[in-house]
């Protein structure tokens, strides 16, 4: 059915005189160009499943229709939005409003996203969201992987050096709506293992494996919360993907298993480029194999990269992917928990544009179906990393098929929220690029990759406390939350720098891991609707024109506002929202923090890892609407495999009720079969910017004096 449904497409576009266009959902559409071959974009990485044209009709007040046209080689698409605010374009440097930018569209290694301001980066989102001023929203989708550049504004404008392509139009009263189709679309990421939502730590890099362990054991000494250590490049022998090095790592199943009865989670990088070496095991299986890219001649590329003269498995080709993923087997087996994909753009120290030249040839040496479609290196660098990450998630999985994959990725494609989470590279430890993660992580999760964060700190150039102190005090309510610096830098763990930052940075993660209860169930929604788990102010009230720039103050899911100690005058959502603190005691860092009205906020106990979490002991925040009433939800499985999938989880709905001079809290198992023998409630009343808790109370419900 896809291949009849394919080739009719095709011979259609190729025949008629003009566009096509086809609704292929509820307010969803597709524009063809009258000169559009499926075969350079088809199947498509986007999209879970290909596109199916519904016998509906597109609707006579259709608003966006993009316009197409061909300029000087250039396929271009454009389509005029009027004056909506605009969101999402993937992961650019900048506003959180998108309007009047111009974004390469070609994944680079851009450390200090210093090349042309920042406005091409590592990753590739050929999506737009649009929010008009009456609060309805609408999704752009160039459904193109070739070379381009966005540009926006009152037309939005692809400009791609590739053949024409195809438009995908998403219409809804709410730009959550949107994004709600767009996760529907393009997949939504799995639900992740609960320590991967954690508190990691990083550095360029921890060598030997005995100082890692030094920096795992402080973090247990000091009482400061921490689930997992990273490992960069320098564990391996040589640069050498897939090996350890006898000096820096010399037992890694040793270093792994002290790493696990401490606690921790470990995460090791694996790059792509294969050191050029006939006696190295992992290029023996790629030469054998036939698996790299191509130059144009046929020959193997070279490039160099870390390890010197590297060979690129050519991802592109199924029968790659399924070779790499079986790399993973030896290499999981010494305790590694978690993989981090980086400089897969890919980053070329020496080639064209620090890549590949465009004319290199992916998917030429392979067996028929091996690969979707072979072409060039314009055609498949913007879904090298996206690829590369595929097998890789496969691999961890074949590994490990009981546990849940967590995959790093520096590069990824719209779509790619499937496969792996990701950070927004190598940024700068400036106060600058502090304040810029918070709109780049928001936009991030405006285009679907809801599972990423900043590097905490910022990589490059020295950190310093004032600037750790602030940055982990808003880092916490990211996504993903880790700490990681370059090698030639000062260190920046959070003691580095003193007792009284060391203070603000246990406070602050201290605050991560008790909300970790509200956090998961965030991450279970996302992985249910594609709604992003940190927002924008804006989605709170979609009308209110003062919010639709505000990337100071974000949220936290629909019900926690976050507004940073350092954000002036910031434009907060209205409402009765209720400011309350964790904490006996103000140290001027941490982050205010607000309930929306009518929400009910669920809090565990203190603990310093997420295998010492437990919510037998929950609290409950309440913040009452005028009706003397308010809800939320808890989501709780066993933050580890596939149980979850045939129904081992509860799900709750968190009921709150002012009757009289009582308080009751209650929570009523809505879905799963997952049982909670044992469970101590209390509730936290928000008054007067404090937290009045009852007594501890065991069983499912709870009751309090009520306070005014």
């Amino acid at each position: 059915m896809k291949r009849l449904i394919l080739s009719l497409l095709t011979a259609l576009s190729l025949t008629a005189s003009a566009q096509v266009s086809t609704m292929v959902g509820d307010r969803v559409a597709v524009f063809y160009p009258k000169n559009y071959d499926a075969a350079n974009h088809q199947p498509s990485p986007i999209f879970v499943h290909e596109l199916t044209p519904t016998a509906t009709q597109l609707a006579a007040n259709w608003q966006l229709k993009p316009v197409f046209t061909q300029e000087n080689g250039h396929s271009i698409a454009t389509i005029n939005v009027g004056d909506a605010d605009l969101y999402g374009t993937g992961e650019v440097y900048g506003d959180l409003r998108r309007n009047g930018e111009t974004i390469g569209m070609w994944n680079k290694d851009n450390g200090l996203y210093m090349t042309e301001g920042g406005k091409r980066l590592y990753q590739t989102h050929p999506w737009v969201l649009g929010v008009r001023k009456d609060g309805t929203a609408f999704g752009i989708i160039a459904d193109n992987t070739w070379k381009s550049k966005l540009t926006t504004g009152r037309e939005v404008r692809f400009d791609s050096e590739g053949p024409a392509f195809r438009v995908i139009i998403i219409e809804r009263q709410t730009p959550a709506e949107v994004l709600q189709e767009l996760g529907q679309l393009s997949g939504t990421m799995e639900m992740p293992p609960l320590w991967s939502l954690g508190f990691h730590q990083c550095r360029h890099s921890y060598v030997p494996d005995t100082w890692a362990m030094e920096i795992a054991d402080t973090f247990r000494e000091k009482q400061i919360p921490c689930d997992v250590i990273w490992m960069d490049i320098i564990y391996m022998d040589g640069f050498r993907i897939f090996t350890f090095s006898p000096e820096q790592m010399p037992d890694p199943k040793k270093f792994n298993d002290y790493l696990h009865k401490k606690h921790f989670k470990s995460v090791f990088m694996i790059d792509p480029g294969v050191k050029v070496d006939s006696t190295y095991f992992v290029d023996q299986q790629g030469m054998a194999g036939d698996y790299y890219v191509k130059k144009a001649n046929g020959e193997n590329f070279v490039g160099k990269v870390w390890p010197g003269d590297c060979h690129f498995p050519d991802f592109t080709r199924q029968d790659v992917r399924s070779w790499w993923s079986t790399l993973y087997k030896d290499f999981m087996a010494t305790g590694i928990d978690g993989v981090w994909n980086d400089m897969n753009e890919p980053a070329v120290f020496d080639g064209p544009d620090s890549s590949m030249p465009e004319d290199n040839q992916h998917g030429i040496a392979s067996p028929a179906g091996a690969v979707e479609v072979a072409g060039s290196h314009l055609r498949y660098h913007n879904v090298y990393g996206y690829n590369m990450v595929r097998a890789t998630r496969q691999g961890i999985l074949t590994a490990n098929p009981q546990k849940r994959p967590f995959v790093l990725s520096r590069s990824n494609f719209l779509g790619g929220q499937r496969y792996a989470a990701t950070w927004t590279g190598d940024n700068a430890s400036t106060w600058e690029h502090m304040k810029a993660s918070i709109p780049m992580t928001l936009n991030m999760g405006l285009t679907g990759q809801a599972f990423n964060g900043p590097d905490i700190g910022g990589f490059a150039r020295d950190c310093n406390g004032e600037l750790l102190a602030h940055w982990t005090a808003i880092g916490v309510y990211f996504p993903f939350v880790r700490n990681h610096c370059s090698l030639e830098e000062v260190q920046q763990e959070p003691w580095a720098f003193g007792e009284k930052v060391e203070k603000v940075c246990r406070t602050a993660i201290n605050r991560r891991y008790r909300l970790l209860p509200y956090v998961y169930t965030l991450f279970r929604e996302s992985s249910e609707t594609g709604l992003p788990v940190m927002r924008p102010v804006f989605m709170s009230d979609t009308e209110d024109q003062r919010l639709r720039s505000e990337q100071q103050a974000f949220m936290l899911g629909a019900d926690l506002l976050i507004v940073p100690r350092w954000a002036e005058n910031p434009a907060l959502p209205k409402g009765n929202w209720k400011t309350f603190t964790l904490e006996q005691g103000d140290d001027g860092y941490q982050a205010r923090l607000s309930l929306r009205e009518g929400a009910v906020l669920p809090l565990a106990n203190l603990s310093q890892n997420t295998e010492e979490y437990s919510t037998d002991s929950l609290t409950v925040l309440v913040n009452l609407d005028a009706n003397g009433k308010a809800c939320g939800r808890l989501y709780e499985d066993a933050g580890e495999g596939f149980g979850y999938r045939n129904g081992d989880y509860a799900d709750y709905e968190v009921q709150a009720k002012a009757e009289g001079k009582l308080l009751t809290v209650s929570l009523e198992q809505k879905a799963g079969r997952r049982e909670h023998p044992v469970r101590w409630l209390r509730i936290g009343q928000l008054v007067g910017g404090k937290v009045i808790y009852s007594p501890w109370q065991k069983g499912t419900s709870a009751t309090a004096k009520l306070k005014k």
